[in-house]
């Protein structure tokens, strides 16, 4: 569970990037095929971005987390780079929680 939220959190992260860069390219450069880049790009983002939702969304209702910290997990996905540091902090959280976890579960 925690693998595919952390594959969708890159691969969006990354996305949004791209995206970012596509919309500099084409508004601020003025380059030649940044349009379709950005067309491209950003239709990937909003459809793989759905599945980042769901995801993140059964990750977040599995892990019991309060509405404020599932509302900002799911947003992190649309701020550029946001979702790397989101993604760091969520993954070592659960990890440490799981080995925490872990020793009780093999000690009984």
């Amino acid at each position: 569970m925690l693998t595919r939220y952390r594959v969708m959190a890159y691969v969006t992260g990354v996305l949004l990037v791209l995206l970012t860069l596509g919309v500099i390219a084409k508004y601020v450069l003025d380059m030649d095929g940044a349009a379709d880049f950005t067309r491209v790009v950003g239709i990937a983002h909003g459809w793989l971005y759905v599945v980042y939702l769901v995801f993140a969304f059964d990750l977040g209702s599995k892990a019991k987390w309060p509405v404020g910290k599932q509302l900002w997990v799911l947003l992190a996905g649309t701020i550029p780079t946001a979702a790397f540091f989101v993604e760091r902090k969520v993954s070592h959280e659960l990890e440490s929680k799981v080995a925490d976890d872990s020793p009780a579960v093999a000690k009984a």
